[in-house]
């Protein structure tokens, strides 16, 4: 039975690890979508929906 236990205690103790590295990856993803979409001057995921210099063609 004590066996029985410090299997149950380890194995939460994994589920709670593996948790936290998914948490970390998730945040480090968020920071490197953010930087890129700074770097790139894109607003948020979907980006810009129009600049001021692409809406009206040119007169011929």
């Amino acid at each position: 039975m004590y066996e029985y236990e410090i299997h149950q205690v380890q194995q939460a103790e994994l589920l709670r690890s593996a948790d936290r590295q998914r948490l970390v990856g998730e945040a480090r993803r968020a920071r490197r979508t953010a930087r890129r979409a700074g770097r790139t001057g894109q607003q948020g995921i979907e980006g810009r929906v129009s600049a001021l210099r692409s809406r009206f063609v040119r007169a011929a």
